[in-house]
Parts: C-alpha cells; structure tokens; sequence
C-alpha cells in the first residue's frame, strides 16, 4: 500500500463523485456507456483539480518570496504516463484505486489505457523529465519549455524483421494533463528581411522587416513533486497559422494555396524530429528549433517584465538552461529582444546573456554536434544571423587577443565554419553565450576539455563543470517496481523516496535469509509478467527461470548492440557446433528505435530478428538460449522490463557515451550491470563495487593509443580467432539471411575490412569471458541475490535529486521554498 497525503484526503474522499460527474457533464456519458477512454479522461481531470489547487498555491508562494526561477529549455520531453505518476506523488493513489472500485473499474487497468506523452525519444528526454520531476519534489521554482507535438517521433512495428515507422498520433484523444493558455500566446517572427535606418533618437540600426509570423499557443502540463506541496508546470507550444489562412490568396481565387500556407505553418509542432537529412528537413528543424525558444524568450521576458520595469535584476532572477544545442538560438534570441526591441547596448544586453544562460553537452560525437547551414539562418532569421556574425566577431577578437596570428585556432572556435558551404556551430554559440558549459558524466565532462573543445577549455576554463546524470526513485522505483518499493520501505522505511542515499541502510539486510527470500520472490515475480508480456506481443516462449540479460536502448554502432549480438551467434555456435551446455539457461531480451535514416542501425534490428527466429527454433539449442526483440520502446515499456532484469548491458565503446541513465535504472531495481568504462558506468562502479558489476573490454585511453600508434589490426584479430572467425564469416555467408543473401555482409567488411571503428573485435574476448563470469555467478543465487541488494543499496549517488541540487547550487542560483 502507498502513502497517503492526508493534506488531499478530504479533496480526494469526493474523488468516485467527481470521476462520475466528469463523466456525465465533460464528456456527456453515463458510467454504463463510458468506454475506458472516457473513464481515463474523466479521472484525469478529476485529479487535475487537486493539482491546480496546489499549483495555486505554489505560484503564491514564489509570488510571496520574489523568487528567483529557472527555465530548462529542451526540444524533447520523454514523459511517458502521468496518471500513475500524478496519483503517486499526490499521495491519493489508494484513494483512487478505491473510489475507481466503487464504479466497478479496476485502476491497473485503467493505467494501460493511457498512452505515452511522445514528446521525446531517448535519454535526452528522459532526463528532462526527471529533472522536472525532481525540481517539484525539492520545492524549487522551475519550469520547462518545450514543443507540444501532436506525432511523437514514431510508432515501431516489426513486419518481416524490419524495423517499419508508423505514426505515433499520442494526441488522438485530448490529453487532461493539458492546459490550454490561449490568452498568452507568442508571437513568432520569421523570414523577412534587414535594413540599416534611422531610429526615434536618429541613430542607425537594423531593422528586421517584412517578416511573417506563426503564433505559439502554450499548453501547460502541471508537474507534480511527491508529496503535492509544489506543482510546477512544463509549458508546451503548438504552431498555428498566423490566420486561419491568408485572405488576401483566399480572396484572389487560390482556395488550395490559402490552406496550404495555414497547414505548412502548423507543421512546426507536427512531430518530433523530422528528417534532416534533406534540406526541407533541416529547415524544418531550424524552425522548430527557434519556434521554441521564441515563445519561451517572450514569455520569460513577460513574466520577468511583470514585477520589474528594467532589465537591471534580470540575471539575478532567471536562469536559462540549454538542453543540449537544440535550444542555443535562444542566446540570440534574447539578444534579438534586449538589443533590438529595449533598446540596450550590446555590452549591457550581452551581460546579461552571459549571466544568465547554461550549456549542458550530452554528446561527443562529431556528427551529433549541431551545425546548420547559413543559408537557412538568412532566408528564415535574417537579423538573427546579423546578431550570431557580430556574437562570433566580438568572440574571435578575444580569441585573437589571447593568441595573436593564431588562424588555425581562430578557425577551428569561430561559431562559423568555414568551407564550401558554411555553417552555424551551435555548441560553439552555446558555448559562448553561456557562463556555465557541464557534462553529465565525470569522464563525459573531462573529454569535452580534452578533446571535444579544448580550445575553449584553454581559454575560458572556469565555465566548465561536472554534473553526472541521474534518475528519480519515484517514477523508476516507487512506481514500476511496487513490490520491491514496498519491501524497502517496509524494512528500512519509505524516507529513500526523497532521500536515496537512506537506501544505504539496505546494506544491514544483504545476509538475511528472509530479505533475500522475499527480494528473490519479487525478482522471480516480476520475470514472471515480462513472459507473458513477451509471449502476448511476440509469442516467443521464455522461461522465467532464466538469466534475464536486457540490453534496451536506443539502436545506434556505437552503442554496441551488434557485440552483443555476435556474442550470442558465438554462443549458439559452441553449443550446436561444440556441444557446449550453458552454466544457465539464458533470454536475450533487446529493444530500441532506430533512426529512420539510419540505415545500419535498422539493418541491425533486422539481425536481432533473424537470430532469434534460427535460435528459438532449433532444437538442438534445447532452450539454453532465447532471443526476443519487444517493439516499440517507450516509458510505459521500459516500466515492465526494467523491475524484471537480472543484468543490464551497457557496453558502448569508451569515450563515446556522455552517460547513460538507463544503467542507473537498472541498478536501482537490482540489476547488475554488464559495462564498459564508459559514461556513468564509472562512477556506477566506484559506487557498489567493482566485485557488484561486470566491466570488459579497452578503457578510452587504451583506445587513444591505438589510435595515436595506428596499431589497431581487425583483419589480424579474425585470422587468429577461431571462435572470432566463426562469428563474422556467418555474416559473409549468408547463414542468418538465408532468403536475402548478402544481407549482412557490410557488417563483415565493416569490421575485418574497414577499420572496425567501433572496437567489436578488440572488445570481443574481453566481453565473452565476462558473460562467462555472469553466467557462473548466477548460478549461485544467494550470492548473486546479495550483489543485487548492494547494487540497490549503493545507488543513492544517481537520484536526479542530487544532480538537481548541484545544478541549483553551482549554476542557476536557485533555492527550495516549501511551506
């Protein structure tokens, strides 16, 4: 049973009534012809009502105090389901399980039918939403700004193995944790063009002219901290036309060309990420991109301007927070408002940018680094790429100034790369326009210094920070697990929901045969449900006695989803071809999307697919071996594997993660990690001990000295492995595509021939002997059992609350206010 907030126990005794009144008065239904949608609807806003109430509160409460808010600005938001959550954090969740009784509905059941928020895809999102999650629960005025997407990034189906994209239409049915705010909707400007002329004082200054307009309709989606005392709010805009279309077209005949304009201006907030891998693709995600971050500038701006009639305290009482590139026109944006519409110098206005902006980093991957094309900045935001020229002309004169005749170096920081066509360098703008650049992993953070960026390191060395990323307990313990959140808070108490490191009491427990009962009974329970979650979406057998080893995240090389997939051809091979017998039967359980456009990511799905039909189905495996593909990944899936997991792999080649969060999920709901030293996987280590975690394969310096010496050999490593040669020939020869010969042989010539740049080889034997060691320590499920305790108990590092607390402290200058 879970806590109960007896501050919204009164609100909450009406609940079954005002269920049933939404019912009949929001959507003209009787409960005996409601349909579940109806039902979730209802709820949702009966609920609502108590959230707005406290969000009332926690506005006069900020109001009260003058405080001082942050504003994480992020292109994506992977909330997932916000019924359970809400209930959870409210504190009304038996509540409601109660009152929903009394109509005859079950809430488990009523929880499934909400679909996923898809406003984000991967980590990126997910992060977001539990920094939202986390700035709520510690009281802490914070508030997010992103894009209302009417189609998430999309829908996967498995037809023939292949990944195939459909649409994924979230909003079908009206969300009721959205609220429209019509009446403080932005303007958007765009397109246009400049002209040099004479202002009221007589001075001359650009003026952007001519320009077109989309209005940002603001939808807020209030968040809940656990406990309910604070509701903060994440903010999301829809695109509409300016008009509902152009009347002067409509008047002149061209019907179909008025409603085309209205339909291509609304595709802004269509759906997340588009493709940009041709040029209409990239204008539409530089739109995107700035639709964003000018409804958030003007409505920072607004709500600053309404206690303060200068921009004298701005920094003092807003903290922007960029979430990776995306967001980085919001430096220029701002500038845009100060310089040009309030009339303030540049060094003034440029001030108060620097005082105020944050930069987090979440990638190194040269290709992952934002740059967008001049030509889209002067057909699209003309000023603003007068204002980004003089931002970089300031900027290298400093850089000029600190090392004289320097061109190389010039070059390489300028924020305009050079070539024969230029672009935008939007980590360098963020950079720049920030007085505070972090990653999110202590190795993460020291590689941008060292060769991400090191010029601007050199340069400007106080900027750069370290905040490693983490997770809340209260979505990815407290509500995924409850039979394992139940058991800690019953035996140590339930104060680790606010304060994770309380989970080191665990440590106590780790030899009571009666707690390793009951954490093993609820390990072995929650296998259970994935079967049959498996069997109902794939009709794939698993035996839930076996080793459950997950590796779900998004489908990228560099991610390594293919090392494990050799591995497990290498498996197979031993026990057809050499009569190996496994120390424990295993199941393989993968998922993950891959970028529509990239192609061998999708070709890997495939390979997923095809092994697992050849393995599930020759008998002479004898069931020690299950291969299963779950589509579709998501929050809501994440939540039925995760609790179920005996390991997690996150075997990305060394210096390629920026973190990772989902080794940190794992880990909390007593998973033991399978890790290279990457990303958080260090400090993960550091944490529960490296005799609690499974680390194979060349760390990140190893790799730079193969790199620096050229001494790395694929070709050689196939020759004088047996096992290694087995593996890649069986992609050379067509045995798993046998109807699509050649299918899989890229991957050959990828990695014997072609450089292997993703270490597969290298790491090969180091990552088969680990999974050997797994295999033999599972065996021994006492002790496997008290490595998974420790791994839940030695955990407390990674709550988002702690990363939040950091970034409140050391960058955004923000404090708590709870009453």
């Amino acid at each position: 049973m879970l806590k109960t907030n007896v501050n919204f126990a009164r609100e909450a005794a009406s609940l079954s009534e005002r269920i049933v009144q939404h019912l009949k008065y929001s959507m003209g239904k009787r409960v005996s012809d409601a349909s579940s949608e109806d039902i979730f609807y209802s709820v949702g806003l009966a609920v609502r009502e108590i959230m707005i109430d406290s969000l009332f509160k926690t506005e006069d409460r900020y109001q009260n105090h003058n405080v001082k808010s942050m504003y994480y600005l992020s292109l994506e938001y992977l909330i997932g389901r916000s019924l359970s959550n809400n209930l959870i954090n409210l504190g009304i969740y038996d509540i409601c399980k109660d009152a929903l009784k009394k109509i005859g509905i079950e809430l488990s059941d009523l929880i499934e039918t909400e679909s996923d928020a898809a406003l984000g895809n991967g980590g990126l999102g997910r992060l977001a939403a539990c920094f939202l999650d986390s700035i709520a629960t510690m009281g802490m005025p914070g508030f997010g700004y992103g894009i209302n997407y009417e189609f998430g990034i999309f829908k996967q189906k498995i037809i023939n193995g292949y990944q195939v994209e459909q649409p994924d239409y979230w909003l079908r049915e009206e969300s009721p944790w959205l609220i429209e705010k019509s009446h403080e909707v932005c303007i958007v400007p765009l397109y246009g063009r400049v002209e040099i002329e004479k202002d009221v004082n007589g001075d001359y200054r650009p003026f952007w002219k001519d320009w077109k307009f989309l209005y940002g309709v603001p939808y807020d989606m209030p968040i809940v901290g656990y406990g309910g005392n604070t509701v903060n709010y994440l903010r999301l805009y829809s695109a509409r036309a300016s008009n509902e279309f152009d009347m002067n077209i409509f008047n002149s005949g061209d019907y179909v060309k008025a409603v085309e304009q209205k339909t291509t201006s609304e595709v802004v907030s269509k759906v997340l990420y588009p493709s940009d891998t041709v040029d209409q693709g990239k204008e539409l995600r530089v739109l995107q991109e700035y639709f964003l971050v000018s409804c958030a500038m003007r409505d920072i701006v607004r709500r600053y301007m309404k206690k303060n009639n200068s921009f004298g305290k701005f920094a003092s009482k807003v903290a922007i927070q960029l979430n990776d590139t995306h967001p980085a026109l919001a430096i220029v944006e701002l500038m845009r408002i100060l310089v040009d519409e309030n009339g303030l110098s540049w060094n003034r206005a440029w001030n108060i940018i620097e005082s105020t902006f944050g930069y987090t980093n979440h990638t190194l991957l040269p290709e992952a680094m934002e740059r967008w094309p001049l030509s889209i900045f002067e057909r699209i935001l003309p000023r603003h790429l007068q204002l980004i020229y003089d931002i970089n002309e300031r900027f290298l004169k400093k850089v000029n100034k600190k090392w004289p005749n320097d061109m190389d170096r010039v070059s390489r920081m300028s924020i305009i790369e050079e070539g024969y066509s230029k672009q935008v360098r939007m980590a360098h703008l963020s950079i720049v326009g920030s007085h505070s650049v972090n990653g999110v992993a202590a190795l993460h953070s020291k590689l941008i210094t060292t060769d991400l960026v090191p010029d601007f390191f050199e340069m400007m060395p106080e900027k750069f920070n370290n905040k490693t990323n983490g997770i809340t307990q209260r979505r990815w313990l407290l509500n995924v697990n409850p039979k394992l959140s139940g058991l800690i808070s019953n035996t140590i108490g339930d104060a680790w929901i606010t304060d994770l490191y309380k989970l080191q009491s665990l440590e106590e427990h780790q030899e009571s045969e009666e707690f390793i009962d009951k954490f093993q009974q609820i390990k072995n329970k929650n296998k259970e449900t994935l079967s049959q979650y498996i069997f109902d979406n794939t009709h794939i057998i698993v035996n839930p006695e076996s080793l459950f080893d997950i590796h779900v995240k998004r489908i990228h090389e560099y991610k390594r989803q293919l090392l494990n997939v050799m591995h497990i051809i290498h498996q197979y091979y031993c026990i057809v071809e050499d009569g190996m017998t496994l120390k424990v039967p295993k199941t393989y359980v993968f998922a993950g999307k891959a970028a529509p456009g990239y192609w061998a990511a999708k070709n890997i799905i495939k390979l997923i697919n095809n092994l697992a039909q050849i393995v599930n189905n020759d008998k002479r495996v004898n069931d020690q071996i299950k291969v299963v593909f779950l589509p579709d990944y998501k929050v809501s899936l994440a939540a039925k594997i995760i609790p179920a997991a005996d390991v997690s792999q996150h075997i990305s080649t060394a210096g390629k993660e920026a973190s990772g969060t989902s080794n940190m999920k794992f880990a909390l709901n007593g998973a033991l990690t399978i890790g290279t030293l990457d990303g958080a996987n260090i400090e993960i280590m550091e944490e529960v001990g490296s005799e609690n975690i499974f680390i194979c394969g060349l760390t990140t310096e190893e790799i730079n000295e193969l790199i620096k010496a050229n001494s790395y050999d694929p070709y050689r490593i196939y020759e004088n492995n047996n096992y290694i040669k087995r593996v890649m020939d069986s992609f050379k020869s067509d045995a798993l595509c046998q109807k699509e010969p050649g299918l899989f042989n890229w991957i050959y010539e990828s990695i014997v021939h072609n450089g292997d740049v993703y270490y597969h080889l290298a790491d090969f034997e180091s990552y088969a002997e680990t999974q050997k060691k797994v295999e033999l320590e599972f065996a021994d499920k006492s002790n496997w059992t008290k490595k998974a305790i420790l791994n839940v108990a030695r955990i407390g590092k990674f709550s988002s609350d702690r990363t939040i607390s950091e970034y409140a402290k050391d960058i955004w200058g923000i404090k708590k206010y709870v009453d």
